[in-house]
């Protein structure tokens, strides 16, 4: 499964295009559409955007086939796009070792959009704009169930 255009939508707009190096909320140096600045990478000129996309589908392709290995249930595009963006977010380790991933391999697909509203926190305080990331993906997560349960 691929991310959708949808999908690829809300990490751009949640991440924002930044050309030069800056550190992000977790304290990680970052640039363009949120990534992760490696000890071998060097930005020092900053980039284009248009290398800020390429960079971007390498990240997401990485944040796919992290969900493709953790899930063990099938998904709809939604909810696929939902953690994608939340592994993108967040990392594979989180996403590994959460009860949202628990509650999904048990069936539990409700419960497990439901955990995506908890992961609102950086440095112990409530981020406002990870609770809007994290409403959007949950938004992404139960239209998919309401087209299934209409179909």
């Amino acid at each position: 499964m691929e991310s959708s255009r949808e999908g690829l939508g809300l990490i751009k707009r949640s991440e924002g295009f930044r050309s030069h190096a800056y550190v992000d909320v977790a304290g990680y140096r970052t640039i363009g559409y949120g990534h992760r600045i490696a000890r071998k990478e060097a930005f020092e000129d900053g980039i284009s955007e248009a290398e800020a996309e390429a960079l971007l589908a390498a990240d997401v392709r990485q944040a796919e086939l992290t969900v493709g290995r953790l899930v063990r249930v099938a998904l709809t595009q939604g909810q696929f796009d939902a953690l994608v963006d939340f592994c993108f977010n967040l990392g594979a380790g989180r996403l590994g070792a959460s009860t949202l991933l628990r509650e999904l391999n048990a069936g539990r697909h409700e419960a497990a959009g439901e955990q995506l509203l908890y992961w609102v926190y950086a440095g112990g305080e409530m981020n406002k704009a990870l609770k809007a990331r994290r409403e959007a993906e949950y938004q992404l997560w139960t239209r998919a169930e309401a087209k299934e349960a209409a179909a």
